[in-house]
């Protein structure tokens, strides 16, 4: 087994079923609403911290701003521990600016999705949402037990591997759809989405790459057993995905742990269109902290655009903080480009949280069409290293979006 082989708990948990579960859970509400009680509050591990403000110092900071956003999340309506009915207001309650359930879609609906459960997500979703101050969105992870998983988000109705059983399969359903997806926890499953083959018809569509999945960070996901870094493996292969944080949770602590994979969206409002247009922009980044900022631009284009470059210098400019609580922290921001089974980094800039970091690092398409930002923490170890001295060997902060060099 790999580094990142650990078993992943995909199985019922002991204890009543989650269909009998399903079927107490209304009553309890009931009984609460008539006696004036409520539920047991699930155990809290940790707080959101403040963190840092939520305005641009690097664009108009009212056209967009920044919401924390965690887009994958299981309840027992599928192989998670806990009432769906809880979920939108945990992860509200935990600051969360944006939060979406995804349940997995199976076969035949064994520990995954039913049609009924489908639509009891999207009622739910559309009880908590508060547009302009919360966006609660209903999603599905579509879960192929070989090729991977993927979440999908902006649809009104769902696919499991009876009606899609393969990536082509699957591909062809999300394209007929105004539908966003990503690759989760890429490159955990044996087959890595048929190695990440990239499919025109969805290119737009798949918008995300998982960096961080709950603690882990999956750049270097499968070295341990001779594969390619998925970042790579994904970006040479011609996707355009964003990179995104998730916290991945099965327990009943949505939003609270700290630690777990987020990601940053820069929203022009925080509704459901604004959350679906900067992800279709891939205008997000990702991290495993509250309350982080990073704002990047590469050439005067923030993160995710296209740098209309073939050669060149290209200024950066970067913004990342996380508040008082970490003025003066010591970071790098490493420049990471193709360059094999591991992403070559061309240069590694000392800065610190709180201070826009400004540097020029040479580019040309010829050595690869994509670059990508890591912020990272030089005083602590990667828990899941790549090659005996790589850069990115040191603990991961975040994640900016790629730009993509197009002559």
């Amino acid at each position: 087994m790999g580094r990142h082989s650990h078993p992943h708990p995909h199985t019922p948990a002991e204890g009543p079923s989650r269909r009998a579960m399903l079927g107490a859970a209304g009553g309890l509400l009931i009984a609460a609403a008539a006696t004036g009680g409520a539920q047991a509050a699930p155990t809290r591990t940790a707080a959101a911290t403040a963190g840092a403000s939520r305005a641009s110092r690097l664009y108009d900071p009212l056209a967009t701003t920044l919401v924390h956003a965690d887009m994958h999340n299981h309840t027992v309506m599928s192989d998670g521990d806990g009432d769906p009915a809880l979920a939108f207001a945990s992860m509200r309650d935990a600051g969360l600016d944006v939060a979406a359930l995804t349940d997995h879609s199976t076969l035949f609906s064994i520990e995954g999705l039913s049609s009924a459960e489908w639509s009891r997500t999207g009622e739910l979703a559309d009880a908590a949402d508060d547009p302009g101050r919360y966006t609660a969105i209903r999603g599905f992870e579509w879960s192929h037990p070989l090729l991977g998983h993927a979440n999908v988000w902006f649809t009104e109705d769902w696919v499991d591997l009876l009606g899609a059983s393969s990536m082509g399969g699957f591909f062809d359903w999300l394209g007929a759809r105004q539908a966003i997806a990503s690759f989760n926890h890429p490159g955990r499953e044996i087959l890595r989405f048929d190695d990440f083959a990239h499919d025109p018809a969805a290119h737009e569509q798949v918008v995300g790459l998982e960096m961080f999945n709950r603690t882990d960070d999956y750049l270097f996901e499968g070295w341990s057993d001779g594969r390619r870094s998925p970042l790579a493996a994904c970006l040479d292969a011609g996707w355009r995905t964003g990179l995104s944080g998730v916290t991945d949770e099965h327990g009943t602590d949505w939003g609270f742990p700290e630690g777990k994979g987020r990601s940053g969206l820069w929203v022009t409002e925080n509704t459901r269109q604004g959350v679906f247009e900067a992800m279709r922009a891939r205008r997000f980044f990702a991290t495993r902290l509250s309350g982080l900022r990073l704002d990047a631009t590469a050439g005067g284009v923030r993160m995710g655009g296209t740098l209309p470059l073939a050669a060149g210098d290209v200024p950066f400019v970067v913004d990342v903080d996380r508040g008082p609580d970490w003025v003066g922290k010591p970071l790098n921001i490493q420049v990471l480009r193709p360059g094999g089974d591991a992403p070559t980094v061309v240069d590694v800039i000392e800065t610190q949280a709180g201070r826009i970091t400004e540097f020029t690092v040479p580019l040309d398409v010829e050595d690869g069409a994509w670059v990508v930002l890591r912020v990272s923490d030089p005083a602590q170890a990667n828990g899941t290293p790549g090659p005996d001295g790589h850069p990115c060997n040191d603990w991961g902060v975040a994640y900016a979006s790629p730009w993509w060099l197009q002559p």
